[in-house]
């Protein structure tokens, strides 16, 4: 799950280096590194909280009160503001008590019963404040009025409730004149929907039935058991009863909703019975689902395969939701999306359509990891998010093998790598110390920097052996839970692999950052070769970190004869060349699976160069991460990294010939001072890429392929918005106002332009006309409904310029704009000095407005306001900001720290580096 206002966005990513703040002194050996780190994530949340009656436990609840069964039966009507309903609760209460602790946020509870297991009925109360603090993260006291002894009982509470106006828990959105009932709990909103204990170690089946108007249906988790008659103009709904689920899975929708059937998903060999697959829209666009519902049916096949575990809920509903804080949750028979991100029409475009299938891939391959086996507790979550990252790019590779997954799996290790450079950055298994870690631990480390490190040691140790231990682990926890040492326990097992290989795997669980690989290639005169290792921690210039760290880095090298692989485990090692000759160059990471930078000593770096053209694709991809990681430690100038993007542009590989792009966007906007330094910039990138642009042109072609079509919406963006070429910008241009004029429902004409490079050339016509352009915009949003439209439109009036970019913003707070879509808005106009400084101006005077609308997202609203900034006063004015509020919401003060390092880094960086090295 992504939070709403995580989203990437361009000014993020314009510096790439980052990190801060002492690391602790290296171990002698990665196992003990990661016996020592082990221990520090373990401590720092105890399976048991020590609490009593007065004191709430904020961070874990106590273990002997343990769920067993919900039956919860809800009253909703769409159109009102509120509902009821009573929740039954079966705990085993391990040990004697008169109370015990669960989680209730934001609930009327009017009645609590509890039933010993006698049958004996207490009259119970329900205290949702007893401090402020449990108050605000939802954690309530039930007092049973008598002490019980150690026995199964029931808890009983009745209760009313409003229906959350963030997106979170059980909550309502306005779509088309209709209103719609939907869920989203994951990660603690279940305590927002009804009592319960809202934690992923607490597994219990769910028993729903829901009473809606009878001109409403519903669907939840499971096949629906039974449909009757309620009080006039009434019906209630039950539920078979699920599986043993965590509350985060639980989930309903109720409303208007279409209902369409997919194709069934047959037996096999996995699974006996076929899964009935069907998918859900808002009213009248049920037939846009069509294209996504073809897509499960394999999707699944091979990711049962691939576990050897059948599909285990019954059957499998696909919802495009109309308004969603997530890109999509997995709950478990009920996956929940975005709507864009389901829904396809005719001309929906390449990147939509693959989108669409790696998300579908991603959420059911959660079926499995986080569905079927659960983590025991939020510092885990790599085991649910890293595992569906990691499968979801297994099968694109294996149904989509033209659409190059091994490469987006080593991008998104890059990017990864950005944020782990960081000083500030988390680790995979994050100690949890209190809800703002829970809520942030849904970034790029846990889902891409996890799915490559398991990616690594799956290379290392073979695909057919990995596969084994996963199978294993599946079997070994099903309908349960599972913490990291099963995971790695298993996969040790069948590799028959020691306590070396298992604290190797740690090693990269329990500590932050990206390891560093430094080789030197020692020839012997008489024959054959050593090659000469050393690991530190990789850090940008201007960090404050330690560059003491120690991993077990299975470092994977190919020769010309051949791939080499060795675990390294100590500062330094050696690996003696295969054959008796001096290889002519060598490659540090090959195919780019290695979760590790690299530094070559440089006549070997020569040596790489001259034959890097000629490596595979992975490979090339990881070597041009080799250049901007060294850009970013100071080590090479903007000369060195042009040279090195007119070298990479003519690869027909968009991933390897685009990759520069990134760091010479950095020297664009911050590295260049003069006009005259920004004209060199943009004049190498038009000369480098403008050609291949023309040749694709402005248009889609018949019979062209889908690489084509991405690369040419690819290069419109960065030649037209980012380094803004005359000539591309003036082509987009023509599109745009085209598409601004208005069509025959008198809103604007958005077909007249490619729907590939919508968004880009609207963007450019608001950045161009100004005002009317912004004006027609805004009052055309809240008459479209189409969701692909709607973000190219949000996303293009955040290139408004000077007044009207204040109006765009504040755009964002009306409620034509949805909660889900603000962040496409928040984030542009901020490549300039001057336009950082609007933009702080308006954030900081909406500040107010902006929070009561993000809520539970709001640790990341640093990176909205300050996101691409570059000098030490702009993080001066930051931390002046936002010190104060630390303590008032959950996260910000992981995204204040990486925010403000981001921009003292690039402070750093530009500092350093020298624009007259900007040369053709």
């Amino acid at each position: 799950m992504v939070g709403l206002l995580t989203v990437a966005c361009a000014a993020c990513s314009q510096h790439p280096s980052q990190a801060t703040a002492q690391q602790p002194a290296p171990a002698a050996t990665a196992a003990a590194a990661a016996a020592s780190t082990a221990k520090a994530a373990t401590t720092a949340q105890p399976a048991t909280v020590e609490v009593t009656a007065n004191t709430p436990p904020m961070t874990r609840l106590p273990d002997w009160a343990v769920p067993e069964l919900y039956d919860l039966a809800l009253k909703s009507d769409p159109d009102q503001s509120d509902y009821s309903g009573t929740v039954t609760i079966a705990v085993d209460l391990k040990q004697a008590s008169n109370y015990l602790w669960l989680h209730g946020k934001d609930l009327k509870v009017s009645k609590v019963t509890v039933t010993d297991a006698n049958g004996k009925v207490q009259t119970g109360t329900y205290d949702g404040a007893v401090t402020p603090a449990a108050a605000k993260a939802g954690v309530a006291r039930v007092e049973f009025g008598t002490t019980l002894q150690p026995q199964k009982i029931t808890l009983k509470f009745a209760f009313t409730a409003p229906y959350n106006q963030t997106l979170q828990g059980y909550y309502k959105v306005v779509s088309g004149g209709n209103a719609y009932l939907m869920t989203q709990m994951e990660p603690i909103s279940a305590r927002l929907a009804f009592p319960c204990f809202d934690e992923p170690g607490f597994k219990a089946p769910l028993t729903l039935s829901l009473t809606i108007p009878e001109a409403d249906k519903a669907v939840a988790n499971a096949p629906e058991a039974s449909d009757k008659p309620a009080s006039k103009g009434w019906k209630t709904i039950t539920f078979q009863q699920t599986k043993p689920l965590p509350t985060y899975l639980y989930a309903w929708l109720v409303g208007p909703w279409d209902i369409v059937n997919g194709p069934t998903i047959p037996p096999d060999p996995w699974r006996s019975t076929p899964v009935p697959l069907r998918g859900i829209a808002v009213k009248g666009k049920g037939y846009e689902l069509k294209r996504a519902l073809a897509m499960a049916p394999a999707i699944i096949e091979h990711e049962e395969a691939y576990y050897g575990f059948g599909y285990p809920f019954g059957k499998l509903d696909l919802a495009a939701l109309p308004d969603f804080s997530a890109g999509a949750m997995e709950n478990a028979g009920l996956i929940t999306y975005r709507d864009f991100l389901l829904q396809l029409t005719p001309d929906a475009s390449p990147s939509q359509v693959r989108s669409v299938f790696n998300v579908e891939a991603h959420e059911m391959a959660h079926q499995w990891t986080g569905d079927t086996v659960t983590l025991e507790w939020w510092n885990d979550i790599w085991l649910n998010e890293a595992f569906a990252t990691w499968m979801q790019q297994k099968v694109e590779g294996e149904i989509h093998p033209d659409w190059h997954a091994h490469l987006g799996r080593i991008e998104g290790a890059q990017g990864a790598m950005q944020s782990d450079s960081l000083a500030s950055a988390r680790m995979i298994r994050q100690p949890i110390t209190g809800n703002g870690d829970i809520m942030t631990a849904f970034d790029g480390i846990t889902y891409q920097k996890g799915a490559a490190v398991i990616g690594m040691f799956e290379n290392f140790v073979g695909p057919k052996v990995f596969q084994k231990g996963m199978r294993a682990y599946i079997q070994a926890h099903k309908f349960g839970n599972a913490d990291a040492n099963d995971l790695v326990n298993a996969i040790a097992t069948a590799a028959g692999k020691g306590e070396a290989f298992k604290a190797a795997f740690k090693s990269f669980l329990n500590q932050n950052g990206v390891p560093l690989v430094e080789t030197k290639l020692d020839c012997n005169p008489k024959g054959g070769a050593v090659l000469d290792l050393t690991q530190s921690r990789y850090l940008p210039l201007g960090s404050k970190g330690s560059l003491d760290r120690l991993w077990g880095i299975p470092v994977c090298v190919r020769f010309p004869s051949g791939v080499q692989c060795q675990m390294l485990s100590r500062k330094t090692g050696t690996m003696k060349v295969d054959g008796s000759t001096c290889p002519a160059w060598y490659m540090p990471n090959a195919n780019g699976d290695g979760y590790y930078r690299f530094e070559m000593a440089k006549a070997d770096r020569a040596a790489l160069a001259k034959a890097i053209s000629q490596r595979d694709d992975g490979e090339q991809l990881a070597y041009t991460d080799s250049i901007s990681a060294a850009f970013q430690r100071g080590d090479l100038d903007a000369d060195e990294v042009l040279a090195e993007m007119r070298a990479l542009a003519p690869s027909k590989v968009g991933q390897i010939a685009l990759a520069p792009l990134g760091t010479v966007r950095w020297i664009y906007q911050h590295e260049a001072q003069t006009p005259a330094q920004k004209a060199t910039v943009r004049d190498a990138v038009a000369k480098a890429y403008l050609p291949r642009l023309e040749d694709l042109g402005y248009q889609r072609r018949s019979g062209e392929s889908a690489d084509d079509v991405l690369m040419r919406s690819r290069l419109a963006s960065a030649l037209g918005l980012e380094f803004k070429v005359p000539q591309v910008r003036a082509a987009l241009l023509k599109q745009g106002e085209a598409a601004l004029a208005p069509g025959k429902d008198g809103l604007p004409d958005l077909g007249a332009a490619n729907p590939d490079l919508l968004t880009t050339v609207l963007s450019v016509a608001v950045e161009e006309k100004g005002k009317p352009a912004v004006d027609e915009l805004m009052a055309a949003i809240p008459k479209t409904s189409n969701p692909v439209k709607r973000n190219a439109m949000l996303r293009a009036l955040g290139h408004a310029q000077g007044a009207e970019a204040d109006v765009a913003r504040s755009f964002a707070l009306n409620p034509a704009v949805k909660v889900g879509e603000m962040d496409m808005l928040l984030f542009g106009g901020r490549e300039t000095v001057a336009q950082r400084n609007q933009l702080w101006s308006w954030f900081t005077s909406h500040y107010d407005k902006i929070l009561a609308r993000t809520d539970v997202f709001s640790g990341a609203l640093p990176m909205v306001a300050a996101a691409g900034s570059c000098s030490d006063s702009e993080a001066q004015r930051l931390e002046a900001f936002f010190k104060p509020k630390l303590g008032t919401i959950p996260g910000l003060k992981r995204g204040l720290a990486q925010t403000d390092e981001r921009i003292l880094l690039c402070s750093a960086l530009k500092a350093h580096q020298n624009p007259a090295s900007i040369t053709q």
